[in-house]
Protein backbone atom coordinates (compact mmCIF):
# COMPACT_ATOMS: atom_id res chain seq x y z
CA UNK A 1 0.00 0.00 0.00
CA UNK A 2 2.88 2.60 1.04
CA UNK A 3 4.29 2.15 -2.34
CA UNK A 4 0.83 2.65 -4.29
CA UNK A 5 0.04 5.37 -2.61
CA UNK A 6 3.49 7.20 -3.01
CA UNK A 7 3.97 11.13 -4.29
CA UNK A 8 6.10 12.38 -5.70
CA UNK A 9 8.68 14.21 -3.66
CA UNK A 10 11.31 15.86 -6.13
CA UNK A 11 12.13 15.84 -10.01
CA UNK A 12 16.08 15.55 -11.17
CA UNK A 13 16.82 17.27 -13.81
CA UNK A 14 19.31 15.33 -16.55
CA UNK A 15 21.78 17.25 -18.47
CA UNK A 16 22.03 14.44 -21.34
CA UNK A 17 18.36 12.75 -20.52
CA UNK A 18 14.78 13.07 -19.90
CA UNK A 19 13.91 14.24 -16.15
CA UNK A 20 13.28 11.56 -13.36
CA UNK A 21 11.05 11.58 -10.63
CA UNK A 22 11.49 10.60 -6.66
CA UNK A 23 11.00 8.16 -5.38
CA UNK A 24 11.97 6.48 -8.34
CA UNK A 25 9.93 3.50 -7.76
CA UNK A 26 6.42 4.64 -8.02
CA UNK A 27 2.95 5.11 -9.68
CA UNK A 28 1.85 8.49 -9.52
CA UNK A 29 -1.21 8.48 -11.29
CA UNK A 30 -4.79 7.33 -10.40
CA UNK A 31 -5.72 4.18 -9.26
CA UNK A 32 -8.32 1.64 -9.17
CA UNK A 33 -8.92 -1.95 -7.55
CA UNK A 34 -11.12 -4.92 -8.34
CA UNK A 35 -12.53 -6.66 -5.92
CA UNK A 36 -15.39 -9.76 -5.79
CA UNK A 37 -16.56 -12.57 -3.40
CA UNK A 38 -14.12 -14.96 -4.21
CA UNK A 39 -11.50 -12.50 -2.60
CA UNK A 40 -10.06 -14.14 0.75
CA UNK A 41 -7.40 -13.56 3.38
CA UNK A 42 -5.12 -11.43 1.98
CA UNK A 43 -7.67 -10.35 -0.94
CA UNK A 44 -9.74 -9.07 2.22
CA UNK A 45 -7.07 -7.44 3.86
CA UNK A 46 -5.60 -5.92 0.79
CA UNK A 47 -8.84 -4.13 -0.56
CA UNK A 48 -9.80 -2.85 3.34
CA UNK A 49 -5.92 -0.84 3.39
CA UNK A 50 -6.39 0.49 -0.08
CA UNK A 51 -9.57 1.70 0.77
CA UNK A 52 -8.33 2.55 4.35
CA UNK A 53 -5.13 4.78 2.79
CA UNK A 54 -7.37 6.40 0.07
CA UNK A 55 -5.42 5.00 -2.42
CA UNK A 56 -8.18 5.04 -5.27
CA UNK A 57 -11.67 3.29 -5.76
CA UNK A 58 -12.76 -0.32 -5.04
CA UNK A 59 -14.91 -1.55 -7.88
CA UNK A 60 -16.66 -4.73 -7.76
CA UNK A 61 -18.32 -6.76 -5.10
CA UNK A 62 -17.83 -7.64 -1.35
CA UNK A 63 -14.84 -9.88 -0.77
CA UNK A 64 -15.96 -12.93 1.57
CA UNK A 65 -14.19 -11.62 4.83
CA UNK A 66 -12.09 -14.36 5.78
CA UNK A 67 -9.58 -12.72 8.20
CA UNK A 68 -9.03 -14.97 11.16
CA UNK A 69 -5.91 -16.94 10.51
CA UNK A 70 -3.71 -20.11 11.27
CA UNK A 71 -0.62 -20.81 11.70
CA UNK A 72 2.45 -22.22 13.84
CA UNK A 73 0.54 -26.05 14.74
CA UNK A 74 2.86 -28.39 15.30
CA UNK A 75 2.60 -31.66 13.81
CA UNK A 76 0.91 -34.46 15.33
CA UNK A 77 3.40 -37.79 16.37
CA UNK A 78 1.07 -39.81 13.85
CA UNK A 79 1.87 -37.37 11.09
CA UNK A 80 -1.36 -35.87 10.81
CA UNK A 81 -2.18 -32.21 11.94
CA UNK A 82 -5.01 -29.57 13.81
CA UNK A 83 -5.75 -26.13 12.50
CA UNK A 84 -7.68 -23.80 14.71
CA UNK A 85 -7.72 -20.12 14.41
CA UNK A 86 -5.55 -18.02 16.22
CA UNK A 87 -4.93 -14.52 15.20
CA UNK A 88 -7.53 -12.21 13.64
CA UNK A 89 -7.16 -8.34 12.15
CA UNK A 90 -8.67 -5.54 13.53
CA UNK A 91 -8.53 -1.67 12.75
CA UNK A 92 -6.24 1.26 13.99
CA UNK A 93 -9.81 2.19 15.81
CA UNK A 94 -10.04 -0.54 17.68
CA UNK A 95 -13.11 -1.99 16.01
CA UNK A 96 -12.73 -5.49 14.35
CA UNK A 97 -12.39 -6.87 11.17
CA UNK A 98 -15.74 -7.53 9.98
CA UNK A 99 -15.18 -11.35 9.88
CA UNK A 100 -17.52 -13.30 7.59
CA UNK A 101 -18.71 -9.59 5.55
CA UNK A 102 -15.47 -8.32 4.19
CA UNK A 103 -14.69 -5.14 2.15
CA UNK A 104 -17.52 -3.46 0.51
CA UNK A 105 -16.84 -1.63 -2.95
CA UNK A 106 -16.81 2.02 -3.16
CA UNK A 107 -18.42 1.65 -6.71
CA UNK A 108 -20.58 -2.02 -6.81
CA UNK A 109 -20.48 -3.11 -10.64
CA UNK A 110 -22.04 -7.45 -10.17
CA UNK A 111 -19.82 -9.71 -12.72
CA UNK A 112 -22.04 -10.12 -16.22
CA UNK A 113 -21.46 -13.82 -16.77
CA UNK A 114 -22.74 -13.49 -20.53
CA UNK A 115 -20.56 -10.12 -21.14
CA UNK A 116 -17.26 -12.72 -20.06
CA UNK A 117 -18.37 -14.93 -22.53
CA UNK A 118 -18.44 -12.38 -25.11
CA UNK A 119 -14.67 -11.30 -23.86
CA UNK A 120 -15.99 -8.12 -21.62
CA UNK A 121 -15.23 -7.85 -18.13
CA UNK A 122 -17.75 -5.32 -16.89
CA UNK A 123 -15.78 -4.60 -13.68
CA UNK A 124 -12.75 -3.77 -15.49
CA UNK A 125 -14.01 -1.63 -18.06
CA UNK A 126 -15.72 0.21 -15.07
CA UNK A 127 -12.89 0.51 -13.54
CA UNK A 128 -11.07 2.00 -16.37
CA UNK A 129 -13.65 4.53 -16.87
CA UNK A 130 -13.48 5.56 -13.01
CA UNK A 131 -9.36 5.80 -13.57
CA UNK A 132 -9.76 7.74 -17.08
CA UNK A 133 -12.31 10.42 -15.30
CA UNK A 134 -9.72 10.82 -12.35
CA UNK A 135 -7.05 11.70 -15.28
CA UNK A 136 -8.63 14.47 -16.09
CA UNK A 137 -8.08 16.24 -13.29
CA UNK A 138 -4.51 14.59 -12.46
CA UNK A 139 -2.04 17.02 -12.22
CA UNK A 140 0.61 17.03 -14.72
CA UNK A 141 4.02 17.23 -12.89
CA UNK A 142 5.99 20.69 -13.24
CA UNK A 143 7.91 21.83 -16.26
CA UNK A 144 11.57 22.04 -15.27
CA UNK A 145 12.21 25.66 -14.16
CA UNK A 146 14.10 27.48 -16.45
CA UNK A 147 18.27 27.89 -15.11
CA UNK A 148 19.40 30.59 -12.55
CA UNK A 149 21.82 33.08 -13.85
CA UNK A 150 24.90 32.17 -11.93
CA UNK A 151 28.54 33.91 -11.79
CA UNK A 152 30.37 36.75 -10.74
CA UNK A 153 27.92 40.00 -10.42
CA UNK A 154 24.48 38.10 -10.31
Amino acid sequence: IELLNRKPLSYWAVRDGMDWQWPPIAHFGPKAMLINGQAGSGGDAFPYYFKEAGVGPVIGTRTWGGLVGISGFPPLVDGGAVQAPNFRMYAVDGTWYPEGHGTEPDIEVQEDPAASARGRDVQLDRAIEEVLRMLEDWPDPPDRPGYERRGRGN
